[in-house]
C-alpha cells in the first residue's frame, strides 16, 4: 500500500526518470545519425550477448575491459549493500521492497559475471574488500532504520545510473553497432537503477537523519570505487 505522501515525493523523483529518458534519447538519436540505429531495447528482446555467445570483433579492448571490470564491481558491490540491509530490516516492513531491489540486482551480477567470461576481462582485484564494505555500508545504513536505508540505496542508485549514462555515451561514440547489444544490457540496467532511486525516494529516504550529508558521503565513496574498480 502507497505510503502517505508518496505521490509527492514520486513527483519530486519524476526528474531522474526523465532526465534518463532524456539522456537515453539523445544518445539513440547519435547513434541513428552514426548510422548504427537505436540503443534500446525492443520488447521482448533477449539480453543475451551477441545472441550466439560470442562477442564483437575488433573491439576496443581497454575501453570494454574498463566498462565492465567496473560494472561488474559496481553490481557485486550493490548485492552486498542489499544483503547487509535484508541482515538488519529482513523482518520489517520495508524487508520485501528491499528484497525485490536485491534481486534485481543478482540478475545484474549473473549477467556481468557472463560477460567477464565472455570478454576475457578479469575482476578487480578489490573484490574482497567490497565484500566487506558492500556489507557494512548496507547493514550500517539499516541501523539508522528504514530511511537511512533508503537514503543509501538512493545514493548508491543515482550514483550506479549517472554512470551508466556516461558509458552508453561512451559506446555511442564508439560504435553503436558494434556494441549494441552491451549498450542494451547497460541500458536496461541504468532503468532497474533509476527505479530503485525513486523507490528510495517513495519510502522516506530524504527523512534520513542528516540525510544530505549522508548522501554527499556515500556518493564520494561511490566515486573512488568507481575511480578504483576500472584500473585496478
Amino acid at each position: 500500500m502507497p505510503r502517505r505522501g508518496a505521490n509527492r515525493n514520486r513527483d519530486r523523483a519524476g526528474w531522474r526518470r526523465e532526465a534518463g529518458a532524456e539522456a537515453a534519447r539523445r544518445d539513440d538519436a547519435l547513434a541513428v545519425r552514426r548510422g548504427g540505429g537505436g540503443v534500446g531495447p525492443a520488447p521482448g528482446v533477449s539480453l543475451r550477448l551477441c545472441g550466439t555467445g560470442r562477442v564483437p570483433g575488433d573491439i576496443n579492448k581497454p575501453v570494454i575491459e574498463r566498462i565492465i571490470r567496473v560494472d561488474h564491481a559496481g553490481e557485486y558491490g550493490a548485492n552486498r549493500i542489499y544483503a547487509g540491509q535484508m541482515a538488519v530490516l529482513g523482518r520489517s516492513s520495508v524487508g520485501p521492497v528491499i528484497q525485490q531491489m536485491w534481486n534485481q540486482e543478482k540478475d545484474h551480477l549473473k549477467k556481468f559475471n557472463d560477460l567477464m567470461v565472455a570478454y576475457r576481462v578479469r575482476p578487480t582485484v578489490l573484490l574482497p574488500f567490497w565484500n566487506v564494505a558492500g556489507f557494512v555500508l548496507g547493514a550500517g545504513s539499516a541501523l539508522l532504520g528504514r530511511k537511512g536505508a533508503m537514503a543509501c540505496t538512493v545514493a548508491v542508485e543515482e550514483s550506479i545510473s549517472d554512470h551508466y549514462n556516461s558509458q552508453i555515451r561512451t559506446l555511442v561514440e564508439e560504435d553503436p553497432e558494434k556494441y549494441r547489444e552491451l549498450l542494451q544490457i547497460i541500458k536496461q540496467f541504468r532503468d532497474d537503477e533509476l527505479e530503485h532511486h525513486d523507490i528510495g525516494l517513495e519510502h522516506d529516504a530524504k527523512g534520513a537523519p542528516a540525510y544530505s550529508v549522508l548522501k554527499t558521503a556515500i556518493q564520494l565513496g561511490c566515486k573512488a570505487a568507481i575511480f578504483l574498480s576500472e584500473r585496478i
